[in-house]
């Protein structure tokens, strides 16, 4: 067992009733000293031995953990299950998607109570002119419904399952769809004739998660990955064909670079996509040639990033280009939209200039109509740009008037939904907010209207009324304004006005957005007389391209520092207090979470850290673990410059855990998990116990089954949803 002699006791699995209380004293893990040299610093690390995920001793000890953490937390069982009640009672668990249409069929999934996984269906289209989706109803039958996959079919038998590729052939008779029932992300890639039901002889193992058919439906591209899980290569197979024969259509050797694969919406041309974090290239090949040579779109320049999408335009073909080149001599850091022919890339001509105020983010062409997805005010939105017949050639030719949607509300996220065909008469649009549960809309660009399909139905009587939402802005150490973003059940005479229990979550890595969303299972806090707050802290994307860059690499302790201040606003301006604040963040968010810890403990009660990246210098120093060398693009590269290394010593969690009072905290991680592996919260629960003063609980719980993204199934993940949330609550002291 790993543990120091007489200094803890864990039962063996065996040794306690399922569902009772054990009383343990936390698992000690031993202490075997590994050292650490790089640029003339050496670093000792005690924990590093539960890295041997196949060690017996090593799966001992977090079943350890896991055992004390139940024991400390098996008095909020009762809430546990309340909150689980709660979430299942206000989900409409058997439901059915707007239909999107494709071909001769409307498309669908269906969620059944009881099951875990949704089952995907389509029904055929009866008016080949009316673009209307049926007004499908769960408990009705269908007429002509095919089910395409049932998820819980194919997952019976596995304690994990996740599905990766599902795409159908252009002409609507084959399926592609792809499982991973381990949760490492390796998935088996498989073939259903859509006409008979059969599933084909064809077998793939070992694929990244997408596929991609050739217009003609003969040919299916897929990728895999390296030992690092760095999908590296794309491979052509010809169905009916062995997998020997497969076709490496191209491979990147360069270890920053990820590879992807797609179709352009018009079927015209496939796209391979090489994207490191700061540099892409495109390569393009006319569909119906499947078996011709890619072509390189726009040469690779280090530091220039772009994506492309097929448009006609006034009679003419033209690829429409996101990028962040230098324009006029200015690099165009929020990127800008330009166009050119598809038989000359480079001769381009810009159409949206960049503005240091808009963060250009995607188009989408279709036939007569461009869709502009970008962010402004810390906030995603939508708009329609319609394509004209003018074939003049005057600057402008060919392009409208571009209209953006709008939705009257403070805060929201708006995006393009499933529009799955070149030619159609509307848009499908997505529109959710804290407090306003996911709706769909078809907008129609030729007469602005918009078209309410369906609203997620939360059940017991949701009013949005009775929650609001709204931006406050705290100020970090250099004088950069934070966005926060907060909900909470309103306020009404009579309640109490005083710092109210707080959970405040950031991310702030890889420039991705903590948008507004509609959560079910948050309702269980806010109506509990939780405030749920978001921190939109540098090394996101809310702000702009800026607002990342100004969060990573050398300047990552913005992210962190931010964070902080965000947390002071809250409590100095009387919302909350510290022993009533807990911070919450996942993954990159769980660096977030460990540096915060150990920046300023005594502004929170609690964290909660979920497959926390807690050790990252240690991981990004190991260009062998998964994904290493692609982070050095978000991280530097500390094995090449010591000014990195130094800089992520000096904040990575690990690395400087100190003795101080810590407050509660729980992290979560996942064994299987390819992305942040497990031993980094284990080692970092291990150093903080042997470590920290006081006796705040400390503690650890790892899923034996699972990946990155924690339990498969909704209702497993409810549970897991309903073990965080118990435990947030009974820490600030609303655990009833």
């Amino acid at each position: 067992m790993a543990l120091d002699s007489g200094t803890g006791t864990v039962p063996s699995p065996g040794d306690a009733t399922p569902g009772t209380a054990v009383a343990v004293t936390p698992p000690v893990a031993k202490r075997v000293p590994a050292e650490r040299l790089h640029h003339g610093d050496t670093v000792v690390d005690e924990y590093e031995w539960l890295r041997d995920k196949d060690s017996p001793e090593v799966i001992a000890y977090l079943e350890a953990e896991n055992a004390y953490t139940e024991s400390q937390t098996a008095h909020m069982q009762p809430l546990r299950e309340a909150v689980f009640d709660e979430i299942k009672a206000r989900t409409q668990e058997t439901d059915l998607s707007v239909p999107a249409r494709m071909g001769d069929w409307w498309y669908y999934s269906r969620s059944f109570e009881g099951k875990q996984y949704g089952v995907h269906c389509r029904c055929p289209v009866v008016d080949p002119d009316d673009w209307t989706p049926p007004a499908l109803e769960a408990a009705a039958e269908i007429p002509g419904e095919q089910v395409l996959l049932d998820s819980n079919a194919v997952a019976e038998g596995h304690d994990f399952f996740a599905l990766g590729a599902f795409s159908v052939s252009h002409d609507g008779t084959l399926l592609a769809f792809s499982t991973d029932t381990v949760g490492d992300e390796r998935y088996l890639l498989r073939f259903k004739d859509l006409r008979t039901g059969e599933i084909l002889a064809d077998e793939i193992a070992g694929t990244a998660p997408g596929a991609t058919w050739s217009l003609d439906g003969t040919h299916i591209f897929y990728q895999t990955v390296d030992e690092s899980w760095r999908p590296d290569t794309v491979w052509r197979h010809r169905l009916g064909t062995a997998k020997d024969s497969d076709v490496v259509v191209y491979h990147e050797p360069d270890e920053r670079y990820w590879v992807s694969i797609g179709a352009t919406r018009s079927e015209k041309y496939l796209m391979i996509w090489v994207g490191s974090k700061i540099t892409s290239e495109g390569l393009v090949l006319e569909s119906d040639d499947p078996e011709g040579e890619f072509r390189i779109l726009l040469p690779r320049r280090e530091g220039v990033e772009y994506s492309a999408e097929h448009a006609v335009v006034a009679g003419q073909d033209r690829f429409l280009f996101l990028h962040n080149d230098v324009v006029d001599g200015v690099k165009a850091e929020n990127f800008v939209l330009s166009e050119a022919p598809v038989d000359d890339p480079a001769n381009q001509t810009v159409l949206i200039p960049h503005r240091d105020d808009v963060r250009l983010e995607d188009v989408d062409c279709f036939a007569d109509h461009l869709v502009l997805s970008y962010r402004r005010e810390a906030l995603p939105r939508v708009a329609v740009w319609p394509l004209t017949s003018d074939t003049s050639g005057t600057p402008g030719a060919g392009y409208g008037e571009m209209r953006e949607l709008e939705f009257g509300l403070e805060l929201f996220s708006a995006g393009v939904g499933s529009n799955p065909e070149w030619a159609q008469p509307t848009l499908r649009i997505g529109l959710t907010s804290f407090i306003t549960p996911m709706q769909v809309f078809d907008y129609v660009p030729a007469t602005g209207e918009l078209i309410l399909r369906k609203e997620q139905q939360v059940l017991g009587g949701y009013d949005p009324n009775d929650y609001e939402q709204h931006r406050d802005w705290a100020v970090a150490e250099d004088g950069t304004r934070i966005p926060i973003s907060i909900v909470r059940r309103r306020v009404t005479a009579g309640d109490d006005a005083g710092p109210a229990p707080t959970l405040l979550y950031g991310y702030g890595s890889y420039e991705s957005s903590i948008d507004p969303g509609f959560s079910v299972s948050r309702l269980s806090l806010l109506d509990r007389g939780l405030v749920f707050a978001v921190a939109h802290v540098r090394g996101g994307g809310e702000m702009g391209r800026l607002w990342y860059e100004n969060g990573k690499t050398l300047t990552k302790k913005n992210t962190f520092t931010d964070f902080v201040a965000c947390a002071r606003h809250l409590i100095d301006s009387g919302a909350t207090a510290p022993d009533r604040l807990v911070a919450d963040g996942g993954s990159a968010g769980g660096l977030l979470m460990g540096a915060v810890a150990n920046l300023a403990p005594e502004l929170f009660a609690g964290i909660l850290a979920s497959v926390p990246f807690v050790d990252p210098l240690t991981s990004i120093l190991d260009p062998s673990l998964p994904l290493t060398v692609i982070e050095w693009d978000e991280w530097g590269n500390p094995l090449a410059d010591p000014d990195v290394y130094f800089y992520m010593k000096s904040y990575s969690p690990y690395e400087n855990v100190a003795a101080q009072r810590y407050p509660a905290i729980l992290a979560v991680t996942s064994l299987n998990d390819t992305r942040v592996l497990y031993v980094e919260p284990a080692k970092w629960v291990a150093r903080l116990r042997a470590t920290a003063t006081g006796d705040s609980p400390l503690l650890l719980k790892t899923e034996m089954s699972a990946g990155h993204g924690g339990v498969s199934g909704r209702y497993e993940k409810w549970k897991e949803v309903a073990f965080e949330y118990a435990w947030v609550l009974d820490l600030v002291g609303r655990g009833v």
